[in-house]
C-alpha cells in the first residue's frame, strides 16, 4: 500500500462526509491530508513506522490514526462505519458531472435512487425535476451528463495509469532485462485518459516474463495467462495486456498497437497508393508479395518516405501529409522547461511553507518560479487578502535573496469574479511580478456571460496568464460555456498567456484548443499548479498535452529564458 492508495482512501472518507453533511471544516481536512500525502515522496509507511505521520502539514492525529490502522489491518474501521450509510451505487452518482453530495444525498433519500440507471429513470420519468430547487433544464443536464459517463467508463486519468504502468514495467525489469518493454496504445500517445493498458516487449524467455507478470503485487485478478500474451487486473481496476512478440518485428507491431485507429487507417490508405499494404508485422509489396519487417519503428516509417512521428501526434490531424512534407515541428519538451510559474505554498491552501516549493525548483534546475497563492476570492482555499499578500511579498523577496541560483517571483492566482473584475485592486496588482487570473466560481454563466467575463479580466494590463481555461475536471466537471475561438484571440491581442495546467484531473487547456490557440497566434504557458513539492513532476503531463497539440518550445512561455521571459511581460514577444 502505497501513498496513492492511502490519499484514495482519506478522498473517499472526504466523500462519504459530504454525502452525510458533515462540517466543511471535517471535510476538509480529508481532503488536506490526502492531498499532502499525494504531495511528498517519503513512504507513508516509513513515516507512520517512524511516528512522524503527524509531522506531514495537514495529517492531524487523528487521521494520523486512522492511517496506521488501514496501514497495519488493510482497512479503516471508520471508513466501514461510512460505507454501510451509503450504498456503493449512491457514491457512484458522484461521478456524474453536475451531480454534487447535496444532489446526490436527496436523490437517494427522497427518490430512493441508489444507482446510476436509477438516476437515468428518475431523469426520464420527470421525478428528478420534481425534487424542489431543481426544474426540468436540470434533469435534462443530468441526462447528457451520464451519457457522457458511460462513453468514458473504466477509463482513468493519464496521473494514475502512468504511474501504475511504470511500477508494473520496473518490477518486470526486476525479474528480467527487458530492453524492449514499452506502453503502447493511448498510454504511449499520452492521452488524458485511458482504457485499458496493452504492454509490449521483446524477451529471449517469455514463459518466465509471464510467470513474472501474472504474479506482480499489483494484479488483482488474472485473466489470461499464455506463452506470449497474458491479461491481468490491477489493483486499481485497470486491465493490463502484456504481449512477448518476435523482435524482427517489434518495429512493426508497436506502431501498429500504439494507434490511434484514425492515424493507422490514413497511414494503410497512403501506404496503398505507393502499393504497399501494411499490418501488424510489417510492410507488403502488392506486386510481389514481400514481406519487409522492422526490428525499428523509426525504420518503419522511413521506409514510406515519412519523417518519423512522434506518438503523441498520431491522431490523424495531418501529421502524415507533414511527415511526407518534412514540415513536423520540433516538439516541446520537459527538458525545455525553465520554471513554473503557477505555484502555491502553504499561505493558501498548498501543502509546504513558500521556501519548501523554492527548493524544490531549484533542485529541478529551474532558472525561475512564480509563488502564486490563492486571492480570498469565495474563500475556500485559504486566500489571502490584500495585507497578507503584501505581507508574503516581503517574505518571497527576502527568500529571493537567500535562494540567488533562481529567480523567485511575486505572484497571485486572482480570481475572476462574475463581472470579470478581479479580486484585487489595480494597486496591489501592479505590485506583482507574475498575476494569474482564473475563475473558480459561477460556472452557469451563458457562454455570453463567460465569455465577456474572461476576456474583460484578460484585459486588465496586470493579467500576464488565464489559469485552466476552461474549469474542466477529467471525469467530475464539464467545461464551462465559454467562445474559445473569441478567448484565444483576445488572448493574441492582449498579451496573456493561456495555460495548460498540468494536474491530471485538469489537463486543460486540451491538446485540441491548445492548437487552436496557437494557431491564432496565442502564448501557451504550461504550469503545475503544485500544492506541493511532488506535484512539480506533473509538469510531463502538462508537456505532453502541449506535444499532442504540436507546440514548440517557442509556443511555451516558461521554456523562455528568464531574460525572454522578461521580455515578453514587457513587449509580448521575448
Amino acid at each position: 500500500m502505497n501513498n496513492a492508495d492511502v490519499a484514495a482512501a482519506l478522498d473517499e472518507i472526504a466523500e462519504l462526509l459530504e454525502l452525510r453533511n458533515e462540517s466543511t471544516f471535517r471535510i476538509r481536512a480529508y481532503q488536506n491530508a490526502s492531498k499532502a500525502l499525494t504531495g511528498i515522496t517519503e513512504d507513508v509507511r516509513v513515516l507512520a513506522d517512524s511516528g512522524r505521520l503527524v509531522d506531514v502539514k495537514g495529517v492531524g492525529k487523528g487521521i494520523a490514526e486512522r492511517i496506521e490502522e488501514l496501514l497495519s489491518t488493510g482497512k479503516i474501521g471508520y471508513l466501514d462505519d461510512l460505507r454501510r450509510e451509503f450504498p456503493a451505487g449512491v457514491r457512484s452518482l458522484l461521478a456524474v458531472p453536475g451531480i454534487g453530495p447535496s444532489l446526490a444525498r436527496r436523490a437517494y433519500l427522497e427518490l430512493g435512487v441508489q444507482s446510476l440507471e436509477d438516476l437515468k429513470l428518475a431523469a426520464e420519468s420527470g421525478r428528478l425535476a420534481e425534487l424542489p430547487g431543481l426544474g426540468e433544464k436540470s434533469a435534462q443536464n443530468v441526462l447528457r451528463a451520464l451519457g457522457r459517463v458511460s462513453k468514458r467508463e473504466h477509463r482513468i486519468s493519464i496521473g494514475k495509469a502512468m504511474p501504475l504502468v511504470e511500477e508494473l514495467i520496473a518490477d518486470l525489469q526486476a525479474v528480467q532485462s527487458l530492453p524492449n518493454l514499452m506502453p503502447a496504445g493511448s498510454l504511449r500517445r499520452w492521452s488524458p485518459t485511458i482504457g485499458d493498458i496493452d504492454l509490449m516487449a521483446t524477451s529471449s524467455d517469455p514463459a518466465a516474463v509471464m510467470d513474472a507478470f501474472v504474479n506482480l503485487p499489483q494484479v488483482r485478478q488474472i485473466l489470461g495467462h499464455g506463452a506470449t500474451k497474458s491479461s491481468v487486473v490491477t489493483d486499481n481496476g485497470l486491465q493490463v495486456d502484456l504481449r512477448i512478440v518476435e523482435e524482427a518485428a517489434f518495429g512493426s507491431l508497436i506502431q501498429h498497437f500504439t494507434g490511434s485507429r484514425d492515424h493507422n487507417i490514413e497511414l494503410r490508405e497512403y501506404a496503398l497508393n505507393m502499393g504497399l499494404s501494411l499490418n501488424e508485422y510489417g510492410i507488403t509489396a502488392a506486386s510481389t508479395g514481400a514481406v519487409r519487417m522492422f526490428t525499428d519503428e523509426r525504420e518503419f516509417y522511413r521506409a514510406l518516405g515519412l519523417a518519423w512521428i512522434e506518438p503523441e501526434l498520431r491522431e490523424a490531424q495531418g501529421e502524415i501529409r507533414a511527415a511526407r512534407d518534412g514540415t513536423l515541428p520540433h516538439l516541446v519538451g520537459v527538458e525545455d522547461v525553465r520554471g513554473d510559474l503557477h505555484v502555491h505554498s502553504d499561505w493558501s491552501d498548498g501543502a509546504v511553507p513558500i521556501e519548501s516549493m523554492i527548493t524544490a525548483a531549484e533542485d529541478r534546475g529551474y532558472a525561475y518560479v512564480a509563488i502564486t497563492d490563492h486571492s480570498g476570492g469565495i474563500g475556500v482555499a485559504n486566500g489571502l487578502s490584500p495585507d497578507r499578500l503584501i505581507e508574503q511579498m516581503g517574505l518571497v523577496r527576502q527568500l529571493a535573496e537567500r535562494h540567488p541560483r533562481i529567480r523567485v517571483l511575486c505572484g497571485s492566482e486572482v480570481d475572476i469574479r462574475r463581472d470579470g473584475t478581479l479580486d484585487f485592486p489595480d494597486e496591489i496588482l501592479a505590485q506583482l511580478d507574475w498575476v494569474v487570473a482564473s475563475v473558480h466560481s459561477g460556472f452557469n454563466q451563458t457562454e455570453e456571460q463567460m465569455t465577456a467575463r474572461i476576456i474583460r479580466a484578460m484585459e486588465n494590463p496586470h493579467v500576464d496568464a488565464l489559469g485552466h481555461p476552461t474549469g474542466r475536471l477529467i471525469g467530475k466537471r464539464e467545461p464551462y460555456a465559454v467562445d474559445l475561438e473569441q478567448v484565444f484571440r483576445a488572448a493574441a491581442r492582449t498579451h496573456t498567456a493561456l495555460e495548460i495546467n498540468s494536474f491530471p484531473e485538469r489537463l486543460d487547456l486540451s491538446d485540441r484548443h491548445a492548437r487552436r490557440a496557437i494557431e491564432l497566434g496565442a502564448t501557451l504557458v504550461v504550469d503545475t499548479d503544485a500544492h506541493a513539492p511532488a506535484h512539480l513532476d506533473n509538469i510531463r503531463y502538462g508537456i505532453a498535452m502541449a506535444r499532442r497539440a504540436w507546440a514548440t518550445a517557442d509556443d511555451v512561455l516558461n521554456a523562455y529564458s528568464f531574460d525572454a521571459l522578461q521580455a515578453w511581460l514587457r513587449n509580448g514577444e521575448p
